[in-house]
């Protein structure tokens, strides 16, 4: 197997609820007060239960680009990795920049906590209007650099939908060509 081909069987995509993921962390597409919200956000409050607030509002909040991890509480993930992810705003405000920076902040908590598995969503896609196509393949990338340098790590790209899923999917079938 290629070194290629290595990484990508360590990268998964899947279509469903990031919720019932049992990893190491999943990754909250979170808005920057950590308290809840809608989408992605208000679904892993729901499934962590009340105490996921209450950690959270001990935290301070977090600023676009960085990330923050707590206790995964009632989820069957251990922890759960939150990141603010840019609004969109026509691509003039360093979007790309600070989406690749949630990316890494993930995984630099991740590799500073020794969590091995994790799950992200497709940060930014959502209410906050970040364009699918671009997102990918930044997903995509920080992810097979993250992979490249530690053995032990597995990445989850979680799509909500067929439309994300086919994207994530057609993205990392382009980038080692």
């Amino acid at each position: 197997m290629t070194q290629a081909g290595a990484l990508e069987s360590r990268l998964h995509i899947w279509q469903g609820d990031i919720t019932t993921l049992a990893v190491d962390a999943i990754v909250n597409a979170a808005n920057s007060s950590l308290l809840g919200g809608g989408g992605v956000d208000g679904a892993i409050h729901r499934a962590a239960g009340p105490q996921l607030r209450q950690y959270c509002t001990g935290l301070g909040g977090c600023r676009t680009g960085e990330a923050r991890i707590t206790p995964g509480f009632q989820l069957p993930a251990r922890h759960v990795l939150h990141t603010v992810g840019p609004v969109w705003r026509g691509g003039l405000a360093s979007e790309v920049d600070l989406l690749t920076a949630c990316y890494r902040a993930c995984f630099a908590l991740a590799e500073a906590h020794q969590l091995n598995t994790l799950a992200f969503p497709a940060i930014s896609c959502g209410i906050y209007g970040f364009p699918p196509e671009l997102a990918a393949p930044i997903a995509v990338r920080e992810s097979l650099t993250a992979l490249a340098s530690r053995d032990t790590l597995r990445v989850t790209l979680v799509a909500f939908d067929a439309e994300m899923a086919a994207l994530f999917a057609q993205t990392l079938s382009g980038q080692h060509r």
